[in-house]
């Protein structure tokens, strides 16, 4: 679970954008609603288009080490 410790000199609007950065790389708030009962299309749409997005990267990965190696 994503924690913060907010400084003296640090305004809430700072220690907010942290918090949520956290979050986002914990995925708190996708992994809550892929345990939702109902996903609208909408949701499914985009989670279809970030694992598009993540395959077409890791193949474009895998072809540029594959090609260094020649």
């Amino acid at each position: 679970m994503p924690g913060m410790k907010v400084r003296e000199n640090e305004s809430f609007d700072e220690a907010y954008r942290k918090f949520k950065k956290q979050t986002d790389r914990n995925l708190v708030v996708t992994e809550c609603r892929a345990r939702r009962f109902f996903e609208s299309k909408t949701e499914k749409r985009k989670k279809q288009k970030i694992n598009a997005k993540k395959k077409m990267l890791k193949r474009l990965y895998m072809l540029r080490r594959y090609e260094s190696r020649l």
